[in-house]
């Protein structure tokens, strides 16, 4: 645990939020001179439990538990590969070495139906710019073998990838860091109230005065913003996951695997381990996501049913993080009920659309016109 940091009476901006989305925005902001502060409270969420998957197409599991949201998930398509390519640009823009790899994303199915339903999102998805195609099973052995005998197909998605958060996490702290921004850890913001032409927050050491903050608080920015008490809706909601990861082993899962019907998600690390996530639900005391071992044993039954190599292989670690959902698509940019206050939340697949929706932020917070036009992500859509 880091050393408390003493708080400042007062900061230009305050983020509330470490995750990567939170500390992209500080880091945008102090590398053009502006006294920055992040506030995390420390607690396995997003960023710090992320899977490491770069997910580009839509994913099933998403369209099958909030069929309402499908319609604002294909707007906020074109966005995804853009997100990709600017994980790109920023391990370039920090020399970071995060593993990514651009090996491209296989969805499979076990039948006929599915792979049916496949081609109906493929045909989508290619409407939006994506890059989609349908294998069959011989067309897929081809590229990646290893599947078990009852993977018929699968749908490709070329703009898909992964990489290591741990990686990225790293790398991006230490940027901020050298930056300047004065990191708080471990400290929880429990209200924001207007002061003067700026904000108070409130937190157990004590309350800091900013002149703008962004709440980069995934599933928390809620309650946030609620206590502002200026009528602020952001209905984001915690969706707590399971995750699990095995030993190293020789290369094996050369793509992102996911399943068209079923709650899954494959990737091999440069190390040899294999992360298997997808959507197993954990549950929360608190705030705080905790494994369920129903949802072990369920997620590495289905991972060694598609890929069955995996079956000789020990978990080595289970874990479990928080995805935010809201309406289908992020929410980005200043509340005009409450000048000088930002909303940054990515969307669905968030660790994905990180650090661009943290660029496209922090241009309207320097005066700039974004690069991708934000007024869909709009924080007062929902009033």
């Amino acid at each position: 645990m880091a050393l408390p940091v003493d708080l400042p009476a007062e900061i230009g901006t305050l983020v509330v939020g470490g995750g990567v989305v939170g500390s992209c925005v500080a880091g945008f902001l102090a590398e053009e001179g502006h006294d920055v502060m992040v506030i995390d409270d420390g607690h396995g969420a997003g960023s710090s439990a992320n899977a490491g998957s770069l997910h580009v197409q839509m994913q099933s599991r998403f369209m099958r538990l909030y069929p309402e949201n499908v319609p604002d998930m294909e707007r906020q398509l074109p966005l995804y590969p853009k997100a990709v390519a600017y994980w790109q640009a920023l391990g370039a823009h920090l020399d970071a070495d995060f593993d990514l790899k651009m090996t491209g994303g296989l969805m499979v199915a076990e039948s006929q139906a599915q792979l049916d339903f496949l081609a109906l999102k493929a045909a989508r998805e290619r409407q939006f710019g994506l890059d989609v195609e349908i294998l069959d099973r011989a067309a897929l052995d081809r590229i990646a073998p290893h599947f078990g005998p009852a993977i018929v197909g699968a749908e490709l998605c070329a703009n898909e990838g992964k990489l290591n958060p741990l990686l990225c996490n790293a790398a991006i702290r230490r940027w901020i860091k050298a930056r300047g921004v004065v990191l708080a850890e471990h400290v929880r913001v429990s209200a924001i109230a207007r002061a003067g032409a700026g904000f108070a927050v409130t937190t157990p050491r004590g309350t800091v005065r900013a002149g703008r903050v962004v709440l980069a608080a995934g599933a928390g920015t809620r309650a946030l913003a609620a206590s502002l008490d200026a009528g602020i809706v952001i209905p984001a909601t915690a969706e707590p996951l399971h995750l699990n990861i095995t030993e190293a082993t020789a290369p094996l899962i050369g793509h992102l695997v996911q399943h068209a019907d079923r709650m899954i998600t494959l990737k091999q690390f440069g190390t040899g381990q294999i992360v298997i996530g997808g959507g197993w639900p954990a549950r929360l005391e608190g705030d705080h996501p905790q494994v369920e071992l129903a949802s072990l044993i369920a997620n590495a039954s289905l991972a060694q049913h598609i890929v069955p190599q995996i079956g000789n292989l020990r978990i080595i670690r289970t874990w479990a993080g928080i995805n935010t959902t809201v309406d289908g698509m992020g929410v980005l940019g200043e509340v005009p009920a409450a000048p000088g206050l930002f909303v940054a939340i990515p969307g669905d697949a968030g660790y994905t659309l990180g650090p661009l929706s943290a660029r496209l932020v922090a241009d309207v917070m320097l005066g700039r016109a974004p690069q991708e036009d934000i007024r869909p992500y709009r924080p007062d859509r929902f009033r």
